[in-house]
């Protein structure tokens, strides 16, 4: 299971189509929301789908 916090940067494995690879952590609980750190887009997932998106943390 995915350990993600509030804040918290994150890599996606694939790019976003603005070009970014770089999220910010934006809420944590029955669902992740991630605001892309180049365009500011947000974007809400699952869990089980958030553990295939995130490359690394960092």
């Amino acid at each position: 299971m995915i350990d993600l916090q509030l804040d918290q940067k994150i890599i996606s494995r694939k790019q976003h189509p603005c070009g970014g690879k770089g999220w910010t952590v934006v809420r944590v609980g029955v669902e992740f929301k991630f605001r892309c750190d180049t365009c500011g887009r947000i974007v809400a997932m699952l869990p089980d789908k958030a553990e295939k998106f995130v490359k690394s943390t960092g």
